[in-house]
């Protein structure tokens, strides 16, 4: 059976792949520079595993408390070489990308403590880890203080609006790299680094936090790189390599991430406790295949934006600019066409491809959200995934793949299902 005809058996159109296939053609270039980057990022986390002498016996499993555990202290040894930090907390204790972002902040504010962004609202579901919109156990709750500083209409930064902010109690500031649901440019480990500087020269002892989520392996360079004290993000977002079955990483600072370790597990206790459970090789395998997995979803992002550009959406980033996460932000317009696109992602998945994904009212969320995820591992957005909060402007929000050729076939078939449903599309 020729290629096309696969295609075909699994519900592509000829119009809509050869529409596919000449936008491809047209990105051989760029996905040529995205292997260059896996490949170095590839070096730099093999010769982190080496310079660690990772082993088989760091795969051994360990239950109870702990104590002990080679494995698990080796493999934050390996992140924090990888990532170039003084300390890492690597766990399958940390649930998700916002439980290690509640963990480093609640870790390292005091109350009375000012936090502060400035980059604007974070995303939805740190809304109420810090009390922007209220909630037990929140930040606001044990007195630390929120601000904010919302990015220029052009999307850079508001260094007066930063300036007047920062005060004798902001102790930390928090910076999203991602867009999360907005439609805002993702930051460069660059703009990164030139925001750092800015405001440790206006308070050299504050903390900078990075919320890393989608970006890791991206660039050459990671925010620690750059001077920022805290990096931190999902081990079944980029660097589980589609392996980790949960956990979350925290990178940076010793003392950073140690009081960090203190939140996690308890006052003197730290890192020196929590069990891996038999988890350690798929984190290792995961980390090692992490710059590969991330190059093909880098791909299909590059290829969803250049898709549909072409069919007249606006796409954010657009079909030429430098990427700096793996999220392609689709605006649709309406709440049909949001639903038909992740529709057929959901149809292109390996897992439950035969389920139909509806809006439904997710916990931590402030509007009904559409999610399509045929994952191996529940909730996993280094694969194959798109979602949408049901509000204005309705844009998608499409991630992952673990192989470049998934990512392929998820796109051709939103656009397919976008066509069945009767949505015009400018092909």
């Amino acid at each position: 059976m020729r290629l096309e005809e696969m295609y075909q058996e699994l519900g592509i159109s000829r119009k809509v792949l050869e529409f596919g296939l000449e936008i491809e053609k047209e990105l051989k270039g760029r996905f040529d520079a995205v292997d260059e980057t896996a490949e170095y990022n590839q070096m730099k986390v093999i010769g982190a595993m080496q310079k660690a002498r990772v082993s088989d016996i760091h795969f051994a499993a360990t239950t109870g408390y702990g104590y002990n555990d080679l494995g698990r202290d080796v493999l934050e040894e390996v992140y924090a070489r990888a990532f170039h930090g003084e300390a890492a907390l690597v766990r399958p204790q940390l649930i998700s990308g916002t439980h290690a972002l509640h963990v480093a902040l609640s870790g390292n504010l005091r109350p009375g403590d000012e936090l502060l962004s400035p980059v604007g609202k974070p995303y939805d579901t740190l809304e109420e880890v810090i009390g922007i919109r209220d909630s037990a156990g929140s930040l606001k709750e044990y007195g630390v203080v929120y601000r904010q500083v919302d990015l220029l209409a052009d999307g850079s930064f508001d260094y007066e609006g930063i300036k007047k902010a920062v005060n004798e109690r902001t102790k930390l500031v928090t910076i999203q790299r991602s867009k999360g649901y907005a439609t805002r440019p993702t930051l460069s480990v660059k703009q990164i680094g030139e925001l750092i500087a800015f405001i440790k020269r206006i308070k050299p002892d504050v903390i900078c936090m990075v919320d890393n989520c989608y970006g890791e392996f991206v660039e050459r360079t990671e925010p620690t790189d750059v001077g920022a004290d805290m990096i931190v993000g999902s081990l079944i977002k980029n660097p589980g390599g589609g392996l980790a079955p949960i956990g979350g990483y925290i990178v940076g600072q010793k003392d950073c991430i140690d009081r960090a370790s203190y939140r996690l597990s308890a006052p003197g206790l730290g890192k020196e406790v929590g069990a891996s459970l038999g988890l350690n090789q798929s984190f290792f395998q995961g980390l090692f295949l992490a710059p590969t997995v991330v190059a093909g979803a880098l791909k299909g992002a590059i290829f969803a934006a250049n898709i549909y550009e072409r069919l007249g959406f606006l796409v954010v980033p657009d079909g030429k600019e430098s990427r700096h996460d793996i999220i392609q932000a689709v605006t649709l317009g309406t709440q049909e066409a949001v639903v038909a696109f992740c529709q057929g992602i959901q149809a292109a998945a390996p897992v439950d491809s035969f389920v139909t994904p509806e809006p439904w009212d997710m916990p931590g969320y402030d509007a009904p959200v559409v999610m399509a995820a045929g994952a191996f591992v529940q909730g996993s957005s280094i694969e194959l995934s798109a979602d949408a909060p049901i509000k204005e402007p309705y844009a998608v929000y499409f991630q992952g793949g673990l192989t470049w050729y998934h990512a392929k076939l998820g796109i051709l078939m939103s656009l397919q299902k976008l066509m069945d449903a009767g949505i015009p599309c400018k092909m």
